[in-house]
């Protein structure tokens, strides 16, 4: 949407060492996708969605109201298990892996000042969401590629929102156990 993105020149190096030598580039500026000021290592609730680059269905495809998982779509669920394995402050909720794209809950469990590690030091503070959504993006791509999918790439940042009660957690996890349902209206969905 051109209203929330905005134009600017920069100078940028062409080379490190060639500072004399410069071009002009143009940037866009994202709009902010984040609730300014808020902590994301807040214990709580989170949904997110997480798109394939230009929506392009690289994960599966519907069949008859269920998705079919291609390899990319086995490792995308794959490696959201494997984030809930590794970070044990987190907890897994409702997750679904649509053609091209992924909807997730992520439940932040423990205390505002939780801090992990092990042995002598216990001095690592909990990932934020973004942080655990970049590691879950990263492996997975990593192996995707690895199988032979180059062109594969998550679409940049994500959407997410902060989960305020029971009411609105139900009527996500819903909203995700029916989204293969509802895929021939869904916005994501390239044929419409």
């Amino acid at each position: 949407n051109s209203r929330n993105r905005r134009e600017s020149q920069i100078d940028i190096p062409l080379r490190s060492g060639e500072c004399s030598l410069q071009r002009k580039a143009i940037m866009r500026e994202r709009k902010k996708n984040r609730l300014a000021g808020y902590d994301y290592s807040h214990p709580g609730a989170y949904f997110v969605t997480l798109c394939v680059k230009n929506r392009e269905c690289f994960l599966g495809e519907i069949m008859e109201g269920s998705i079919k998982l291609n390899e990319c779509g086995k490792i995308a669920w794959k490696q959201w298990e494997w984030l809930f394995g590794q970070y044990n402050y987190i907890q897994k909720d409702e997750f679904i892996v649509m053609p091209n794209h992924v909807h997730g809950i992520v439940q932040i469990v423990g205390d505002d000042h939780c801090f992990v590690g092990n042995g002598r030091d216990r001095s690592l503070r909990i990932k934020s969401i973004p942080q655990l959504i970049g590691a879950y993006k990263t492996t997975s791509s990593k192996i995707i590629h690895q199988t032979g999918y180059f062109e594969f790439q998550w679409q940049k940042s994500y959407h997410d929102r902060i989960i305020r009660n029971d009411e609105e957690l139900n009527r996500i996890r819903e909203y995700i156990k029916e989204n293969p349902v509802n895929w021939q209206t869904d916005q994501e969905n390239p044929a419409i």
